[in-house]
């Protein structure tokens, strides 16, 4: 996935097949190219606890707003549900997607990626989507709320065609444009902070929105990625290729150099987003398992909030003391998964915890089918039958009526 790293300024952003496909992470290693800068422990310090600060925000805001997200009823804010099947294949569509652009990065095809503009564009809708909410609550009420409307037709009369019909207000506007002037920044000068709004932006989408239906399902994703993380830094140089070659927002940056050059630092540590956003769905499905218990205790989420900040805080102490870089699941897999067994286990809920499914809460209200019944031999049972079904289930039978039919 990725890790925590220097790296010099003239250096390209790491790349993630993930990202690219909504979901992964990035990988990286020590890039170091002409004069070799030496932190002060200062400033390395401030560095590695700011991406620290920086990886929790993310999480903890984005479990608490996947709680929310879990029961809103609106179609637009309705998250992703990854499943057992696309935990298991989620890894291979990963290492397929990286190694492809392994090659076409060896083909020269890098001038061509970095400047797309559709990545740009779509970098500025999540930093709109994440700043509605908060917009939301921060909207001065003396200031009126207008609602307008985007219309465009095709044609006329009867004819008449809609191709665009979109409603917003005035906290929609003015997060658009903040989200555009950031995207400009970015566009034009590259700056680190414009950089880490995106990343931080992105990470807390993340969280929110991509859901695991169920611990198993967490287990088989983050045990995935465990083993591909560790295989494609350690055992091949693909992943260094890549991030050499891609430039995108994919990660968390802060300046080693910060205290001696001030916002000019060029000199940063790294952090990529897929060791955010993968610990990050885990531990925001343990939290809706503490709101599922109803117990007003969060004990499962603080457990794993804890254990990320002592999984990431362990890949910080070997990479500085062995000065190479690491791979950041190859410690957080273990700390996030082992630690909220452990408490279950001690309070007797494991098999409560791995039989809990997220997805029932999406649709609260929507009937179950808990048993079948048994159709056998002619019509009139199956008549029957459905009748049983339609009455277990609180809905109305539709019937068919036969209308005859001229000749």
């Amino acid at each position: 996935m990725s890790e925590a790293e220097q790296v010099p300024a003239s250096a390209p952003e790491a790349a993630s097949a993930v990202i690219l496909n909504a979901t992964d992470s990035n990988g990286t290693e020590a890039l170091n190219a002409t004069a070799k800068f030496v932190a002060t422990p200062e400033g390395t310090a401030l560095a590695y606890g700011s991406l620290v600060f920086m990886a929790l925000l993310p999480i903890f805001f984005g479990a608490l707003r996947s709680v929310t997200c879990s029961k809103s009823k609106n179609s637009a804010d309705m998250p992703e549900t990854i499943t057992s099947r696309d935990a298991a294949r989620f890894p291979i569509i990963a290492s397929c997607t990286l190694f492809g652009l392994y090659l076409f990065f060896k083909l020269g095809g890098e001038c061509c990626l970095n400047s797309g503009l559709l990545i740009r564009s779509f970098l500025k809708t999540i930093v709109y989507k994440s700043l509605h909410p908060l917009m939301s609550r921060i909207f001065p009420v003396s200031l009126p709320n207008k609602q307008y409307q985007l219309l465009f037709t095709q044609g006329s009369g009867e004819s008449k065609e809609e191709i665009v019909n979109y409603e917003f207000d005035t906290k929609n506007l003015v997060c658009l444009c903040i989200s555009s002037v950031v995207g400009v920044w970015y566009l034009l000068k590259k700056h680190w902070i414009a950089n880490n709004l995106f990343g931080l932006a992105f990470a807390l989408n993340g969280v929110e929105l991509l859901h695991l239906n169920n611990v198993s399902t967490g287990c088989i994703l983050l045990g995935g990625l465990f083993v591909y993380d560790v295989f494609w830094v350690f055992g091949t140089n693909v992943m260094v290729t890549v991030a050499k070659s891609f430039e995108a927002p994919i990660k968390l940056v802060f300046p080693q150099d910060l205290l001696e050059k001030g916002l000019e630092a060029n000199n940063f540590a790294m952090l990529g987003l897929g060791d955010i956003v993968i610990p990050g769905i885990f531990i925001a499905l343990l939290l809706r398992f503490d709101v599922s218990l109803k117990k007003n205790s969060r004990t499962y989420f603080y457990s794993s909030f804890l254990a990320y900040i002592f999984g990431l805080g362990l890949t910080i102490f070997v990479m500085h003391t062995f000065k190479h870089a690491q791979p950041a699941l190859l410690y957080l897999v273990p700390a996030c998964v082992g630690f909220p067994v452990i408490v279950a286990l001690f309070k007797g809920e494991l098999t409560e915890m791995f039989s809990y499914e997220s997805s029932e809460e999406v649709l609260p209200g929507s009937p179950r089918l808990t048993s079948f019944p048994t159709v056998s031999g002619s019509p009139a049972s199956l008549a029957s039958s459905m009748d049983a079904v339609c009455l277990a289930t609180g809905s109305s039978p539709l019937r068919r009526r036969l209308q005859p039919t001229s000749l």
